[in-house]
């Protein structure tokens, strides 16, 4: 349901864009739209009690090298140095940076495409407090 939400709110925008002429902005958010809404079928985020790591497909298949920075795309907790939703009421993006990959540290984002506040609350129990951000206790 979260994820639907999101894709509604690019699709009307999009549409919103294409329908008073501004194709030009529409035709990049359109597409962002559908690859997210592609992404959410098949990619998976598993945080068991060591790592975190991103999966691919229902059997949740190892996803292969990470394509920016090399290696597994599995990162322990233990070598998080910071990690932030971005915009926590309606989060769009994931950032956190890890030291497993580099010493001097890693900084590594990716689109929130499943439940925010789930994300946020998993991130606080196995990564620790983030230093910046988060939902604020009403």
């Amino acid at each position: 349901m979260y994820m639907m939400s999101k894709m509604l709110v690019e699709t009307g925008l999009s549409g919103g864009l294409a329908y008073t002429n501004n194709l030009l902005p529409a035709a990049p958010i359109g597409l962002l739209g559908l690859l997210l809404l592609f992404q959410t079928t098949r990619v998976r985020f598993v945080f068991d009690d060591e790592a975190l790591e991103v999966k691919v497909g229902e059997q949740l298949q190892n996803s292969g090298e990470n394509v920016f920075v090399g290696g597994k795309n599995r990162w322990k907790y233990s070598t998080f140095v910071n990690w932030e939703l971005w915009w926590p009421n309606f989060p769009i993006l994931v950032y956190f940076k890890e030291r497993q990959t580099k010493p001097e540290g890693q900084v590594h984002f990716f689109p929130v495409i499943f439940n925010g506040k789930q994300l946020y609350d998993v991130m606080l129990e196995r990564a620790g407090p983030s230093q910046t951000s988060g939902p604020k206790d009403s």
